[in-house]
């Protein structure tokens, strides 16, 4: 919570953070005099939250004296072991690293490019995450100090490159250890050029890391947001600043989605310190996102409507499905469709906290959405049970019904029907009894619910049963969660119809527009083509296969079980003719309850 109310005040003035920063950089270095438990518990906060943020907004000096200050607070013998490891280190390698120092300094000085040469030492916090890695483990701590660090700083992006030259044309490159991120900057507005190369001494090939960058490149490195008010006439600063305030809007945004500060805190960790892929809208627009980003996390990028209408994309012109997964430089345009719909299957796959907190909270108000037209139509029901309808009540009526309930709505009142919160039929009641004291006669017809298929998650079909139109349903009333169709057979039902308030009577609404899973068991002669003739047969009367497996088999005889994706029973009756005229076929089943002996349908 108190997270939460930062990243208000963030929002009305970005200097809010700094000033959070440097408190809690303060903090850590006034450690000592706490007990070791608290040390470790502040520390490990600020490594968890607080050096992140100064990394996003490109203080890359504090985020490192922090990250040190808490390695030394939770691991206090690793950090004095590293300490000792490198000090040694550093002074055997001095000589080393003058020598490459000044190698460099030549080349460029040769080349007549102004610039600043410094040899940079990794910190220790560093160096401990480098040897915790996987790919790492195998090495000691001299193999990772042996990796040499050089910052060159010129006097304008065109020096850049042509310091790269030079160190290219008199040293050999890693392959793959190459990052232009002056072309194309980091999220918090960082740019650099990268490069990995050999350097032949002494003692044989040593790798050297060097990063090229302006002088005022290097200022927005080392201080991130704080630059712009260093240097306030030099206007290009004012990208980082700009980049975390757009960080910040995020932040707000994902606030907003998340229904807990756990949760929101959650959202904020995973998107601290990723890899990073950048990918290019069709406009040129690059999207910088977290490797192993798909689709849907990229259309949630470009905007949250364009995420939720999200159908498929063209990724470099070939179409490819939401859980593609992206790569760096990759144009992708996102296909959408005005009746598309985010899917709950997304969760299983998005990485991004923007895309994982837009589709909840995109279902939680469309859940909320088809409870109340659910419990609107479910009233009306009950109303026209008992020879009325909702024209006839006073609005005063339905006031008092409102407070009655504790909600604020009409709308509020119907979404507790539809969750099943409130029984229909116990405020159709108490609407009639305050608007007339004749007492109620139910009408001697009972009027179902008619079902749609379109209600959305708020009505689910059962997948015991697996109800489709034409078959006699019920529904069954879940408390928080809407209703469940079973089949009027179905032995789950059985378990409950001594329970009226849990029972719904309920009727297929005609012209449905939807498929609907039923599962059949087929025994049939083992043949070659079996499995092609059945897949034609569906194909043919224009049903869905949705998935078949064989259960049983032997040299004469092959038990099948299919699911299909039919409109309905008499749907279904034309697809079970089709198979049944396949050379060989035995017998069809229709699984009618998953708990039943199948029986022919």
């Amino acid at each position: 919570e108190n997270f939460q109310k930062m990243v208000m005040a963030m929002s009305r003035d970005i200097r809010v953070i700094l000033v959070k920063l440097a408190d809690r950089l303060h903090n850590m270095r006034t450690l000592g005099s706490l007990q070791p438990e608290k040390r470790r518990r502040i520390a490990r906060e600020t490594l968890d939250i607080y050096a992140p943020i100064a990394s996003k907004l490109g203080l890359n000096n504090v985020r490192v004296e922090m990250e040190d200050l808490c390695f030394h607070a939770i691991h206090p013998m690793r950090y004095n072991l590293i300490s000792s490891v490198a000090k040694q280190h550093r002074g055997e390698r001095a000589e080393l690293i003058n020598d490459v120092a000044n190698t460099i300094r030549g080349r460029l000085k040769e080349a007549q490019i102004k610039a600043r040469v410094i040899g940079r030492e990794k910190h220790l916090y560093s160096i401990y995450s480098k040897l915790k890695r996987s790919e790492e483990k195998k090495k000691d701590i001299a193999a990772i100090m042996d990796v040499y660090g050089f910052r060159i700083i010129t006097e304008d992006v065109d020096s850049c490159y042509r310091a790269l030259g030079q160190m290219h044309t008199h040293f050999k490159p890693m392959i793959g250890r190459f990052k232009d991120y002056i072309a194309i900057p980091k999220e918090n507005g960082y740019q650099s050029i990268h490069t990995t190369l050999f350097n032949h001494g002494k003692s044989g090939e040593v790798p050297i890391e060097i990063q090229i960058r302006t002088e005022e490149m290097d200022a927005m490195a080392n201080h991130g947001i704080a630059a712009h008010w260093l240097y306030k006439s030099e206007s290009d600063l004012t990208t980082g600043s700009s980049r975390a305030r757009q960080w910040v809007q995020n932040l707000l945004e994902l606030q907003r989605n998340t229904g807990s500060p756990m949760e929101f805190i959650e959202h904020v960790k995973s998107d601290f310190f990723p890899e990073e892929i950048y990918v290019f809208t069709p406009r040129g627009d690059i999207k910088t996102l977290p490797a192993g980003a798909t689709v849907v996390d990229f259309a949630y990028a470009v905007h949250t409507d364009v995420g939720n209408r999200c159908m498929a994309a063209r990724i470099d012109r070939k179409l490819s499905g939401p859980r593609t997964r992206l790569e760096s430089g990759q144009t992708v345009k996102i296909v959408t469709n005005p009746s598309a719909n985010p899917s709950p299957s997304w969760l299983d796959f998005v990485i991004t906290s923007k895309a994982r907190s837009s589709i909840r909270h995109y279902l939680k108000n469309q859940r909320r959405s088809d409870a109340t037209a659910l419990g609107e139509r479910m009233l009306a029901k009950e109303l026209t049970n008992l020879d009325h309808c909702m024209d006839e009540i006073q609005p005063d009526h339905i006031e008092q019904v409102i407070q009655e309930n504790h909600l604020d709505s009409l709308e509020a009142l119907y979404a507790e029907m539809g969750l099943s919160n409130i029984p229909a039929r116990n405020i159709a009641h108490r609407l009639l009894s305050i608007s007339s004291r004749e007492p109620l006669t139910p009408s001697e017809h009972d009027a179902g619910l008619w079902i749609r298929g379109t209600e959305g998650e708020i009505v689910t079909f059962a997948k015991c049963c697996n109800p489709i139109p034409g078959d006699p349903i019920v529904g069954h009333v879940n408390t928080g969660k809407g209703m469940v169709v079973h089949s009027e057979h179905c032995r789950n039902v059985t378990d409950f119809r001594n329970k009226p308030e849990k029972i719904a009577f309920l009727t297929w609404e005609k012209g449905i527009n939807r498929r609907f899973s039923v599962q059949l068991t087929l025994s049939s002669e083992n043949r070659v083509s079996l499995m092609a003739d059945i897949a034609t047969a569906t194909l043919q009367s224009d049903a869905r296969l949705e998935s078949l497996n064989i259960e049983e088999s032997n040299s004469s005889l092959v038990i099948t079980n299919v699911t299909l994706g039919v409109e309905g029973r008499k749907h279904l009756a034309v697809t079970m003719k089709r198979l049944r005229a396949i050379p060989g076929m035995l017998r069809i089943n229709r699984i009618r309850d998953s708990r039943e002996d199948r029986r022919t349908g």
